[in-house]
C-alpha cells in the first residue's frame, strides 16, 4: 500500500511566501499569545474591553464551534463569546496543556490547549447551569500579525459540558470520557526548541501518517473483522506508540492503543464516511514545534455520512464537512499522543440532528 505524497495544506495558497522566523521569535509569540490570553482571564469582565483590544485586531476573524460559528469584529467578539462566558462562569480560570507555535507559509500562529475551569451559574448557550466545578476542553489557533491576534480559530467541546451537566443528549460515546491528560512527558507547555530539524521531523511524521488515511481498506472488504485486520496492518501502524493515547471529543471519546484506535474510532468512522475527501479545501495551520506538531482544518474534511456506525444515526447520505484539529506529541521515535478536537454539534447539525433542541 503506497503513501501519496501531495501537499496538504490549504488550497489556492501553495504559492504564498514562506515565513521562517528563529526559534527565539517563535518562543516570544508563545509567550506573547500566552500573556494575551492569560490577562484576559485573569481580569475577566473587570477589564474586558481594554484586555480584548490590546490584544485582538479590530477586524478579528473570528471561527468558533457551533452554534457560535464565524463572525469578524471586536465588538461582536466580546458581545457573542466573552462576556457570556464570563457571565455563565464567573470565576473560570484557564490552564494551559499544551503550547504549540510556528508559521505556516505567510502566517505566524499559535496553537494551544487548555482546560477552562469554573462553576457554572447561568445559562451558556442554551445549557443549564448545575452550581457545580465544571471544566472545559478549549482548543485554539491565534494568528499573529502586528503583535495583536487578527484571527482565531476556538473548539469548546460543548458535549462534554452536556455530559457534565446530566444533559447528555446523544448515543454513548463508544471510548472512554474524561479529562484529557497532559503530555506524558509533562512538557507541552514550556518547552524552547532550537533545532530545526526536530521540529520539522515532527511535522513530517504527522503528515506522513495523515496521508496514509488516504489508503482506504473498508472498500475492499465484506466484514469488520476483516476491515479491522487490515487496518491493524494498514501503514499507518508504522507510525504510532505501542502505548499510544487517541484523546478525542465527546461523542467518540478516549481510546488507548492501536487496537483501541481502530474499535472506538477508526472503524465506526470508515464505515460512516466510505466517501471522504481529508483535503479538500486542505489545512490552515500545519505546525512542528519541538516534540509537537500540530495540523488543522476547518471544514476540510467533506464526507457523505453513509451509515449509523459513527454516531449511531441513520444515515441519508448527507454531504457534511468538518472542524478538526489535530494536536501530537512524538517520543521514542513515533506518535504516542494525539489530543482531536471536532465540532460533533456542527457534525450532527449538518444531519439534520439539532442538539439544542435535544436538551430543552
Amino acid at each position: 500500500m503506497q503513501i501519496e505524497q501531495f501537499d496538504t495544506g490549504l488550497k489556492g495558497q501553495e504559492n504564498a511566501k514562506k515565513l521562517i522566523i528563529s526559534p527565539e521569535e517563535n518562543f516570544k509569540n508563545k509567550l506573547k499569545v500566552r500573556g494575551y490570553l492569560k490577562q484576559i482571564f485573569i481580569d475577566g469582565l473587570s477589564k474586558l474591553d481594554e484586555n480584548v483590544e490590546k490584544s485582538f485586531a479590530n477586524n478579528i476573524k473570528l471561527n468558533c464551534f457551533h452554534p457560535i460559528n464565524e463572525f469578524t469584529g471586536l465588538n461582536e467578539f466580546k458581545e457573542i463569546f466573552w462576556k457570556p462566558l464570563f457571565n455563565s462562569f464567573p470565576d473560570i480560570e484557564r490552564r494551559e496543556q499544551i503550547v504549540i507555535g510556528g508559521t505556516f507559509r505567510d502566517k505566524i500562529q499559535v496553537g494551544s490547549i487548555s482546560t477552562l475551569s469554573g462553576i457554572f451559574k447561568k445559562s451558556w448557550l442554551g445549557i443549564r447551569p448545575n452550581d457545580k466545578m465544571i471544566n472545559l476542553k478549549c482548543c485554539e489557533i491565534h494568528e499573529l500579525k502586528n503583535d495583536k491576534i487578527v484571527e482565531s480559530h476556538i473548539l469548546i467541546d460543548l458535549l462534554d459540558l452536556m455530559l457534565q451537566t446530566n444533559q447528555y443528549p446523544i448515543k454513548k460515546s463508544r471510548g472512554s470520557e474524561g479529562n484529557w491528560l497532559n503530555p506524558i512527558n509533562r512538557d507541552g507547555v514550556n518547552f524552547f526548541e532550537k533545532d530545526f530539524e526536530i521540529s520539522k521531523a515532527s511535522l513530517e511524521q504527522s503528515l506522513i501518517m495523515q496521508r496514509s488515511l488516504n489508503i482506504k481498506p473498508e472498500l475492499e472488504v465484506k466484514t469488520d473483522k476483516e476491515l479491522k485486520e487490515k487496518l491493524k496492518n494498514h501503514p499507518q501502524s508504522d507510525y504510532w506508540h505501542e502505548k499510544m493515547i487517541w484523546y478525542g471529543p465527546s461523542g467518540i471519546g478516549i481510546a488507548r492503543s492501536l487496537d483501541g484506535f481502530i474499535n472506538h474510532h477508526q472503524m465506526p468512522f470508515r464505515k460512516t464516511f466510505k466517501e471522504r475527501n481529508y483535503w479538500k479545501l486542505g489545512h490552515y495551520c500545519e505546525l512542528g514545534d519541538g516534540k509537537f506538531s500540530l495540523t488543522a482544518g476547518w471544514n476540510s474534511i467533506q464526507a457523505v455520512y453513509g451509515s449509523d456506525d459513527w454516531l449511531g444515526y441513520k444515515p441519508n447520505n448527507q454531504n457534511v464537512t468538518m472542524r478538526v484539529m489535530d494536536f501530537y506529541h512524538h517520543d521514542e521515535g513515533k506518535i504516542r499522543e494525539n489530543w482531536v478536537p471536532i465540532d460533533i454539534i456542527h457534525i450532527l447539525k449538518q444531519i439534520d440532528i439539532d442538539v439544542f433542541d435535544l436538551i430543552k
